[in-house]
């Protein structure tokens, strides 16, 4: 036809898009339908990927793009779980008011710890906030007429029956995780990504450039901890019951840093692909091989370590395009 005109061909970062999207778009569609086919016991699997999935791809925020590893992070978990306990037992509360005040304290929380630690680095950063786990876990153990000491608090049940209550933590979760995927898009293209970015690769270069690098780390972090806060507030409501060693538990921020690590630091995608994978694995593992699953699983971990350092995601992308170069080559 004359005058017609030729769309120019698509770029390998348009295919990848569109190819990203297709594949977000059939799994939102299938995991919104999954309660209505899946058992109890796998929805249940589900909602705990959904959890981790979340609580890693907050701490892509300040871990991957920036390279702060909050290796503590959880503390804001327990803080997010207490602050829902303290609003709906203490204080008769809602459960939604309990998931607004755990996002509230959780970012308050950031914001006057956040400029003192974040002006540390590497290892150093870690350890500070490990430390500030422990430090709010002694606190919560210890002021009984708010928290419950070491007693912990029982929180309302759901009122709901279970069928129905199973539901509703499962899309609430599936929700959560959802905002952290739009949250990272966001992220990954906007100016705050890009400087955080150029922090994690040189932080020195990036301050003479005149960023504004603890402001820039704290929005970060800000960011990891609402999210790991409102993952807690609904934890708290799901098992309706909060003490301080559950919710300020170093093995729920082992498992999450490693889901990270696994899936690839500043992608996308990875610690949701990552999460999805240890649960499954997990509990595959823990079926077959009672006694030594967790030796299993260890293993795995250390393989994928060793064999793709940088993430299975980008391991897979990369051998994906290492073959489309052949093929068109021999084509």
């Amino acid at each position: 036809m004359v005058g017609a005109v030729i769309p120019p061909p698509r770029t390998a970062s348009a295919r990848r898009a569109v190819a990203l999207a297709a594949t977000l778009s059939v799994a939102a569609i299938v995991l919104l339908f999954a309660p209505m086919v899946v058992s109890p016991y796998w929805m249940r699997i589900l909602s705990m990927a959904f959890m981790f999935g979340t609580l890693a791809q907050a701490l892509n925020l300040i871990a991957g793009f920036a390279g702060y590893p909050a290796f503590g992070n959880v503390v804001f978990f327990g803080l997010g779980a207490y602050s829902t306990a303290v609003v709906m037992v203490k204080l008769g509360g809602s459960f939604a008011a309990g998931l607004c005040v755990a996002v509230l304290v959780s970012l308050a929380t950031v914001l006057i710890v956040g400029p003192p630690l974040l002006r540390l680095r590497g290892h150093y950063f870690a350890i500070a906030t490990v430390g500030l786990n422990e430090m709010v876990k002694a606190l919560a153990s210890n002021l009984d007429a708010l928290t419950g000491g070491g007693m912990g608090l029982s929180l309302p049940l759901p009122p709901w029956n279970p069928a129905e209550t199973a539901k509703v933590f499962y899309y609430l979760l599936l929700g959560t995780m959802t905002t952290s995927i739009l949250i990272t898009v966001w992220f990954k293209s906007s100016r705050l990504g890009h400087a955080c970015r150029a922090i994690r690769d040189d932080e020195v270069k990036a301050e003479a450039m005149g960023l504004r690098t603890t402001t820039i780390k704290t929005f970060a972090w800000a960011l990891s901890a609402m999210l790991t806060g409102l993952v807690g507030a609904i934890y708290a409501y799901w098992f309706s019951y909060v003490e301080p060693p559950a919710v300020f538990d170093m093995l729920i921020a082992i498992k999450s840093f490693v889901m990270f690590l696994l899936g690839g630091a500043a992608t996308l995608l990875g610690p949701i692909a990552a999460a999805f994978f240890v649960e499954f694995v997990s509990d595959a593992l823990w079926s077959h091989l009672l006694h030594f699953h967790l030796g299993a699983l260890g293993l795995g971990i250390v393989l994928i370590a060793l064999y793709m350092p940088h993430g299975f995601v980008r391991f897979f992308r990369d051998r994906g395009q290492t073959l489309v170069m052949l093929f068109r080559k021999q084509g």
